[in-house]
């Protein structure tokens, strides 16, 4: 349904699919409106604990365009939790463009946010790391990322400026509750193979210091919806040729499951920043 239009149509359709579910979503939670949404990439479900207590869940596809996630790690489930007045929604899994879905359905869970009421998107993901300044199993700042690849979830005329897509005062937030923290610049990678090491060389020499397969669609969808973005990553691996091992998604989930106890207590951090 997301590939089978014309490039005129699908802006029109995946705007209008995104106020639909939008509105199956409020019903549901049970509000006017939500405030933030918090997308869980791979590994980090289990520490979306952190962010509070659902005082609701179901199946994401229970809502319209939405898909079943086939990456190991993403439950496919919609959560809500609320602090005070404020309700935030948790999409615990997400849809890659290596799914072969296009990238409007990579965004459809950002869109459908922000059309329920959302100014901030936070962005999580496992992620590779290209510099010894950001270890395996540590959380990271997305500072800045590059798209390598060759897709945009925005059709036409369209204009974004992106000059800060990650929003500095919610890096600084998160930067002054854990001074140990590093932050760096995320290569966006198509997948699902993962870069060789002439590819990491590459990205190296264009000033990339953390690769992975998911995140900067979603970022330019949210700021094309005028939405504040918080970009988390987790390193779980040394990216091709800097280790000396062989990459797997295995070894992804065991270094995410590793990492929970710290990465538990940052999103009660962040939960308490945007709901404020």
């Amino acid at each position: 349904m997301w590939t089978d239009r014309a490039p005129g149509d699908r802006t029109e359709y995946a705007e209008n699919v995104a106020r639909q579910a939008a509105r199956e979503l409020l019903k549901r939670v049970g509000t006017s409106g939500i405030d933030a949404a918090f997308v869980m990439g791979s590994g980090w479900k289990e520490a979306a604990d952190g962010i509070g207590e659902p005082y609701l869940r179901f199946p994401v596809t229970e809502l319209p365009g939405f898909l079943a996630p086939t990456a190991a790690g993403h439950a496919g489930e919609v959560r809500a939790i609320r602090q005070g007045d404020r309700v935030a929604i948790i999409l615990a899994g997400r849809t890659h463009l290596y799914e072969g879905y296009g990238p409007l359905a990579v965004v459809h869970g950002v869109r459908t946010a922000i059309a329920a009421g959302a100014r901030t998107i936070v962005l999580t993901n496992a992620c590779g790391s290209l510099t010894a300044d950001l270890p395996v199993g540590a959380p990271a700042l997305i500072s800045d990322h590059i798209n390598f690849t060759a897709q945009t979830p925005l059709i036409g005329a369209r204009f974004v400026d992106l000059t800060d897509v990650y929003s500095p005062q919610l890096r600084a937030a998160v930067s002054a509750f854990d001074p140990a923290i590093g932050e760096g610049v995320y290569g966006g990678w198509f997948g699902p193979a993962f870069e060789t090491p002439a590819e990491i060389r590459m990205m190296k020499s264009l000033g990339v210091d953390l690769v992975g397969m998911s995140t900067v669609l979603e970022a330019i969808a949210a700021r094309e919806g005028g939405a504040e973005v918080l970009g988390l990553s987790l390193v779980t691996n040394r990216a091709a040729g800097l280790a000396g091992t062989k990459l797997s998604g295995a070894e992804v989930l065991e270094v995410a499951n590793a990492a929970i106890p710290r990465l538990r207590p940052l999103l009660s951090e962040v939960a308490r920043v945007v709901l404020a």
